[in-house]
């Protein structure tokens, strides 16, 4: 199932482009979405651990189900004052 993921910040800086579409299985989680960014774009390695996923308006857990989902989100951490 192709699905196009947002991504912001260093995530985008990384993959060079705002959005990325990939192919996840049908029963894909949050995790299994980290793994096929870190195949698909090989420089986002370091940060994979860090990276906050969205799922619409809410943060995913690993086992949070992402397949199919059009509201799929990826930016790290933001901090500051």
């Amino acid at each position: 199932m192709k699905t196009v993921l947002k991504l912001f910040a260093r995530a985008r800086d990384l993959a060079g482009s705002p959005t990325l579409e990939i192919e996840l299985p049908e029963s894909a989680t949050a995790a299994d979405l980290r793994l096929v960014l870190g195949e698909r774009v090989p420089s986002m390695q370091p940060i994979l651990s860090s990276l906050l996923i969205a799922v619409g308006n809410d943060y995913a857990v690993p086992t949070t189900l992402v397949a199919g989902r059009t509201d799929l989100a990826v930016f790290p951490p933001v901090s500051g004052g």
